[in-house]
Parts: structure tokens; C-alpha cells; sequence
């Protein structure tokens, strides 16, 4: 009797033991489903963050469609990059929503409406760019970067990759700024330099938003609205040669741009007349990287010295 007792009992021990095992095991699998839920949950929100959720208040950001013309020239940036490294040519249309958050730029999250020409399509665009005014040492009066250019994906986006790869750029688009090139260099480095054709400077609009944001350097972002700029002419000076045509230049990841261009407004106001800009513009092979240094003039470093 005590045997069957005893027989019994170890079964019910060896019941017990497999019981919480199997509990365990369920618990395990439970806790590690939620925490696979709350992972994704947390990077939905990261994801959203500052295009869709404010970075203090984690509240959503409203779309306002409002226009903001410095917003708006942020935007057409980022849209230019991804031109650029797409191929396409999708044209800025209207602001949905911008959230801010400072770091060592002042980030903007951009949220517009843009449109396929081909198609005429109409989608929803993100961009994330920084604007910082610095290093006036270096002859860098403002930079511009994109670090993110992208359409925005129905159920979620990718993460920003906000990282330079500064060993990607040559050393020579690094430091201090250029000064303005010289006659004998354009006709001795002809295969360095490139002036651009007249006809060229209506095919590639976007040299007009390079203009755009020297002026708008110039101004200190004292501009409300464009005013009206005309480009005189255009030099490229870049190291990366070209296979075919001189005009391929222009396309260049890496190159420095010298343009001339006149700001026809009212002759009252303090920016009308001739106006000499030195843009350079990097890229480090990521998408959505491109960065705009523009140059700081002297009357630039005279004004802010007094």
C-alpha cells in the first residue's frame, strides 16, 4: 500500500514539474510576443517621430497645408535630392506639416504633397533637412543638409539615417570654402572647370534653387518670399570627369558652383543689383545625403563683426 502511495505520489510530482515547465515555456512565449508588439510599437512611433509626433510632447503633428516659403525651400532641397539620385523629376506642390527638433542643426521634418509631371500623379513626400549658419572661419555662411529624401510608404516608413560618411568625400570638397576662380585657372583646368551653356541654365531648374538658397544665405533668411533672382552664369568645378560630354559635369555628386545672378527688385531694397555665390555641394553615396555649404561673403563677415 505504502508503495502504491509512494508510486503515486512521484507521478504526481513528475505531473507538477512538466506542468510548470510547460507554463513556463507559455509564459516565455507570451512575454516574449508582447515585447516583440512593444518594440513594434515603439518603432512605429520612432518612425513618426518628428514627421507625424512632436519630439516633446510625442502629440501628433496636424496637418495645417500652410505655406512657409523658407519651409517650402527645405522641401524642394530634399525633393531635388531624390531627383537627383532617382532619376526623376518630381515637382514640389504644397506643405502638409513640418515638426522641429534642435540638435546640432535645427532639424526639420517635412511632410508636402508633390507631383509626377509624366503621370500627373500627386503623393505624399517626406524630407528631413538640417539648417545650420556656421564655421565662419572656414568661409561657411550657411549649410543646408538633406538627410532624408523619400515618398512616404502607406503602413510605415524607414528609419532616418542621420549618420555622414564623411570618408566617402574627397578631401578637397572639406574645410574652408573656395574663393572665387580665376581667369587663367578656368583656361588652364578646362577639364576641371565647366561654364554652363545658356541653354543649359533653363534645362536644369534646379540651378535656380541653388540661387534660391544663395540668396537666401545672403539674406540670412531675412526672406519671406522669393524675390525675383536671374541667373547671369554658372561655372562647375568638380574632380569627377566625365565620359562622354563636358556638360555631364553637371551632375556631379561632389562639385563646387559659381554663380553670378541679379536680384531685379526694387532698387530701394538692400539686396537688388549683382550678387557673386559659391555653393558646394557633397554627397556621401547614402540616400537622401546631399549637403549645400554656401559660401559667407565679406560684406557677410563686415556686417556681423560690427
Amino acid at each position: 500500500m505504502a508503495e502504491k502511495e509512494s508510486s503515486e505520489l512521484g507521478i504526481t510530482k513528475a505531473s507538477s514539474v512538466q506542468e510548470r515547465i510547460k507554463n513556463n515555456r507559455k509564459r516565455k512565449l507570451e512575454t516574449s510576443e508582447n515585447q516583440q508588439r512593444r518594440w513594434g510599437s515603439l518603432r512605429s512611433c520612432e518612425l513618426a517621430l518628428g514627421f507625424d509626433k512632436d519630439w516633446c510632447s510625442y502629440e501628433e503633428i496636424k496637418s495645417t497645408w500652410q505655406y512657409d516659403y523658407e519651409i517650402a525651400l527645405f522641401a524642394r532641397i530634399g525633393l531635388h535630392c531624390h531627383n537627383f539620385q532617382k532619376g526623376t523629376n518630381y515637382k514640389f506642390k504644397r506643405l502638409e506639416k513640418c515638426g522641429t527638433h534642435s540638435t546640432r542643426y535645427e532639424d526639420y521634418y517635412i511632410t508636402f504633397e508633390a507631383t509626377d509631371p509624366t503621370s500627373s500623379s500627386v503623393f505624399s513626400f517626406q524630407t528631413m533637412l538640417g539648417n545650420d549658419y556656421k564655421n565662419l572661419t572656414w568661409g561657411i555662411g550657411l549649410t543646408l543638409a538633406s538627410l532624408a529624401a523619400r515618398i512616404k510608404a502607406t503602413h510605415g516608413t524607414e528609419s532616418v539615417d542621420e549618420v555622414w560618411d564623411m570618408a566617402a568625400i574627397d578631401d578637397s570638397y572639406k574645410g574652408p570654402m573656395p574663393k572665387w576662380f580665376s581667369d587663367e585657372a578656368l583656361v588652364r583646368d578646362d577639364k576641371k572647370f565647366y561654364v554652363v551653356q545658356e541653354s543649359e541654365l533653363h534645362e536644369n531648374d534646379w540651378l535656380q534653387l541653388l540661387m534660391e538658397v544663395a540668396f537666401y544665405s545672403k539674406t540670412e533668411s531675412g526672406v519671406s518670399a522669393c524675390k525675383p533672382l536671374e541667373i547671369k552664369k554658372v561655372v562647375v568645378e568638380t574632380l569627377e570627369e566625365y565620359t562622354t560630354e563636358a556638360r555631364e559635369k553637371l551632375k556631379a555628386d561632389n562639385a563646387i558652383f559659381y554663380i553670378s545672378y541679379k536680384c531685379i527688385a526694387d532698387p530701394s531694397t538692400p539686396w537688388a543689383g549683382e550678387h557673386d555665390a559659391i555653393i558646394r555641394k557633397t554627397m556621401d553615396g547614402k540616400p537622401g545625403h546631399m549637403s549645400l555649404e554656401v559660401a559667407v561673403t565679406k560684406e557677410q563677415i563686415e556686417d556681423r563683426e560690427t
